[in-house]
């Protein structure tokens, strides 16, 4: 494509207004709205987190441009109804990071970067302050909730240790796993009510988390690492008991163990 026929932000944001037009744009984009799109634009977040762990780069290209349309979406419904647009969007975000970073943009200086990470949180606490946002002291005061929940767990598990309430190391957090664990047991044992059931197993979670952390580990990343992991092993012994004459499902589980075993050791 030669240089005078590239396509700049002017023209994506020309054709997010076309195709909202009430008389010429498309009737799905249309009908849209923010709750609408909104799954769609944690969706291409994913993507794009996808093709990097895949170090697809004309992939990561292709999946930022449709990043990036989701915000010219938001930005487009958001001028129709004179709420804000585009502009306003990047002018909040150049603002946002001018005032973030004053050892950057200023003549602020930290000894290191957790010295600069306190400082980001007070940045951000003034921030809420002057939006007039109520009063939080709370050393969790403005973590977002919109967030997958892992994460929100890690970042209250984050914001707390910067006040001392953290375990020392990982060992006391492997205890304590156990602790959750043997009580989620018990609920089994004592008839697995289901209320008491999700309790339970949602502080195996968040101690998982934290086990995560304390390793310094992307809970995230190893979760993604174990679910490739299961599923590349799964479909080796669909395979293996393919190659039997059976399918999987009609094998014993004891004979699928030993599949499973066959191909975690071809794996070795």
């Amino acid at each position: 494509m030669s240089t005078a026929a590239r396509h700049n932000l002017t023209d994506l944001l020309a054709i997010m207004a076309r195709l909202r037009d009430p008389k010429r744009g498309c009737p799905w984009d249309i009908q849209q709205d923010f709750s609408t799109i909104a799954p769609y634009t944690i969706e291409e977040a994913y993507e794009v987190a996808d093709a990097i762990d895949r170090n697809d780069w004309y992939g990561l290209r292709d999946e930022l441009g449709d990043l990036l349309l989701q915000v010219v979406f938001h930005s487009q419904m958001a001028k129709e109804q004179g709420l804000f647009d585009f502009d306003d969007v990047a002018h909040a975000i150049s603002e946002k990071m001018l005032r973030r970073h004053p050892h950057v943009f200023g003549d602020a200086s930290y000894a290191d970067v957790e010295e600069q990470k306190r400082a980001w949180e007070d940045i951000k606490a003034a921030e809420r302050a002057a939006k007039g946002a109520a009063q939080d002291d709370s050393a969790l005061a403005g973590i977002s909730r919109g967030q997958p929940e892992w994460q929100r767990a890690l970042k209250l598990q984050q914001r707390a240790a910067t006040v001392g309430f953290d375990w020392p190391d990982h060992h006391p957090v492997i205890d304590k796993l156990h602790e959750e664990l043997a009580e989620v047991a018990a609920e089994f044992e004592a008839g697995a009510d289901p209320a008491r059931l999700e309790d339970e197993i949602g502080d195996v979670l968040f101690v998982a988390v934290n086990l995560a952390r304390h390793a310094k580990v992307d809970f995230a990343r190893a979760l993604k690492h174990a679910n490739a992991k299961f599923e590349r092993r799964f479909r080796r012994i669909e395979q293996l008991a393919a190659e039997e004459g059976k399918a999987l499902s009609a094998a014993a589980l004891a004979e699928q163990e030993a599949l499973w075993q066959r191909a975690k050791a071809e794996e070795r």
